[in-house]
C-alpha cells in the first residue's frame, strides 16, 4: 500500500502547461501527491497568468495564477536555446509524465515531442491537451474554450430559449473538463505502465471536452434527427427540473421522477396531480411552458428558505440558487474542505479551492501555495546533478532564472 500524500506519491511529472486547460490537469495531478514541476518560459515571460497587474491580484499575487498552481514547484526555462532544452532533457530522464498543451507540433521542432522522448525515456507518459486533438483535419487549428463551447454544440442549447442570442456557460467549461479528463487518462496509462512497462500518449481537447457534456442531447438528435433547442434552466427529458421564482429569489427544484412530482405538486399545488396537462412526465415537457409560469406564480407566494424547508420535509430536492461568494460560506463546501486557506509568502492568507476527490487512505488536496517565479530552480537543477556555478552560468546566460527570496516553500529535493 502506498504511504505519503496522495495516492500518486512517487510520481513525478514535468509541466510545461500553461493558461487553463493544461495547468489544470497538472493541478489534480499535483493534489494527488504527484510531484510536478512547472516549466515557465524564461527569461522574462513566465506563465501569462502570473500578470500582476491582474485585477484580481492579491498584494501584488495573481489569484488566478494562485489558484490553479498550488503544489507545484517552478522552473523557468528558455526552451529556444540548446541548453535550456538539454535542461528539460535531463528533467525528463527519469520523469513519469510530460504535459504539454501547445499547438500541434510545436515540442516536435524543439526536439521534445512524443516520439523524441521515447528515444531516452520509453515509459514515459506524455498528456497533450490541445484545442481539437493530435489528429484530423482540425489538428492544427488553435483552440480556446469559447470557440470549443461553440463547435461542440453546447452554445446551441444554451440560454433562454429558440431566437435568442447564443449563450455560453459561465464557466470556462471545456478547459476545465478537458484538464480533467487528461489527468484521468494519465491515471490509466499509469496503471497500463505499472502491469506492462510501456509508456503512451495521452490525448485529449477542449473539443472533445465539449462534447462529452452533450450526452443527453446527443442521444435525443440521435433519436430523432432534430437538434435540441435551449430551455434556459430546463432539462431536455425531465419536468420540473429547472429554476423557479420565488417571493425573493430563485430555487431550483428536481421534480421529475413520478414520486417526487408528487411530493412536489402536494406541497406547492395538490391540484395539479388531477391536471391533465401534468399528469406525466411526457404531458409535463408538452406543457412545459404553462407548467412553468404556474410554478413561478405559486412559488412567488413564499420565500426561498421557506419553500427549501417544506420541500426538504417533504423529500424533494431542491436548492438555493447562491452566488459564488455564497457556495464559498456554504456549511457544506467548508465541511468538504473545497474551500480552505493557505498561507503565500507574498500574498498572506488566501483562500483557494480544495480537491474534489476524497481518499480514506492517501488524502490530497492543497500543501504548498503557488510558488513564486523561479523559486525552486536551484533545487531543481541541483537534483538532476548540476553544480553551483553551472546553474549561475545558465541564469547569467538567460537560461532560467532563479528566486533568491527564502520561502517556507523551498525545497533541496525535486
Amino acid at each position: 500500500m502506498k504511504t505519503g500524500y496522495g495516492p500518486l506519491n512517487g510520481i513525478r511529472v514535468v509541466d510545461f502547461t500553461h493558461a487553463m486547460a493544461g495547468p489544470t490537469s497538472a493541478l489534480m495531478l499535483a493534489d494527488m501527491g504527484a510531484d510536478v514541476i512547472k516549466i515557465e518560459r524564461a527569461p522574462f515571460e513566465a506563465d501569462e497568468a502570473r500578470n500582476a497587474s491582474d485585477p484580481y491580484s492579491i498584494n501584488g499575487v495573481s489569484a488566478t495564477y494562485m489558484i490553479l498552481n498550488r503544489n507545484k514547484k517552478t522552473l523557468p526555462l528558455n526552451l529556444k536555446s540548446s541548453e535550456g532544452r538539454a535542461v528539460a532533457k535531463k528533467l525528463l530522464l527519469d520523469a513519469d509524465v510530460v504535459l504539454e498543451n501547445f499547438r500541434h507540433g510545436v515540442l516536435e521542432r524543439l526536439g521534445l515531442g512524443y516520439e523524441n522522448i521515447c528515444q531516452f525515456n520509453p515509459q514515459i507518459i506524455y498528456g497533450a491537451i490541445s484545442g481539437f486533438g493530435q489528429t484530423g483535419p482540425y489538428k492544427v487549428r488553435a483552440g480556446f474554450d469559447l470557440i470549443a463551447q461553440g463547435m461542440s454544440g453546447i452554445m446551441s442549447v444554451t440560454g433562454e430559449g429558440p431566437g435568442r442570442s447564443p449563450v455560453k456557460p459561465g464557466v470556462p467549461m471545456t478547459d476545465i473538463t478537458a484538464g480533467i479528463l487528461l489527468a484521468m487518462g494519465i491515471c490509466a496509462a499509469l496503471r497500463h505502465r505499472e502491469v506492462t512497462g510501456e509508456g503512451q500518449m495521452v490525448d485529449t481537447s477542449l473539443f472533445e471536452a465539449g462534447i462529452v457534456q452533450t450526452y443527453w442531447h446527443s442521444a435525443i438528435a440521435f433519436a430523432t434527427g432534430i437538434a435540441p433547442e435551449p430551455l434556459g434552466s430546463g432539462h431536455p427529458l425531465n419536468a420540473p427540473y429547472q429554476a423557479l421564482q420565488t417571493e425573493d429569489g430563485w430555487i431550483t427544484v428536481g421534480a421529475a421522477n413520478g414520486p417526487t412530482w408528487k411530493r412536489f405538486a402536494e406541497v406547492v399545488d395538490p391540484d395539479m396531480l388531477e391536471d391533465p396537462r401534468f399528469s406525466s412526465n411526457e404531458a409535463r415537457m408538452e406543457n412545459l411552458k404553462v407548467l412553468e409560469q404556474h410554478l413561478n406564480n405559486k412559488l412567488s407566494a413564499r420565500t426561498t428558505n421557506a419553500w427549501l424547508d417544506l420541500f426538504e420535509q417533504a423529500g424533494v430536492p431542491a436548492g438555493p440558487i447562491n452566488t459564488i461568494v455564497q457556495m464559498h460560506d456554504d456549511p457544506q463546501a467548508l465541511a468538504r474542505e473545497m474551500v480552505v486557506t493557505q498561507s503565500h509568502p507574498d500574498a498572506g492568507a488566501v483562500k483557494t479551492l480544495g480537491l474534489p476527490v476524497k481518499f480514506s487512505r492517501t488524502p490530497g488536496g492543497p500543501k504548498q501555495p503557488a510558488s513564486r517565479y523561479g523559486e525552486h530552480t536551484r533545487s531543481i537543477l541541483r537534483g538532476v546533478g548540476y553544480t553551483d556555478e553551472e546553474i549561475s552560468t545558465f541564469i547569467q546566460g538567460g537560461v532560467t532564472v532563479a528566486d533568491e527570496q527564502p520561502s517556507e516553500s523551498n525545497s533541496d529535493s525535486i
